[in-house]
């Protein structure tokens, strides 16, 4: 018999979600009503730094795709010499 586990029921990653992205709205609902003290004014929008670790996230894929990968990348029949 072959076992089975908490995400092969469709049920349970629906569950997981919904309270994933309930979880989310909260979060930057109460983070609307926490006061900051910034030391810049950009600083101090709401999911401000949220927003800038997604965008930081992304560059840093990119840069790896698109600029490191280039460097390191070997021939296709580079071990077969």
């Amino acid at each position: 018999m072959e076992r089975k586990y908490f995400f092969d029921d469709p049920k349970n990653v629906k569950w997981f979600l919904r309270s994933f992205y309930t979880s989310l709205i909260l979060l930057i609902i109460i983070d609307l009503f926490i006061p900051k003290h910034p030391y810049f004014a950009y600083e101090g929008f709401p999911s401000f730094y949220a927003t800038f670790g997604f965008v930081a996230c992304v560059l840093l894929v990119l840069a790896a795709k698109f600029i490191l990968r280039p460097i390191v990348k070997r021939r296709e029949d580079y071990y077969d010499k």
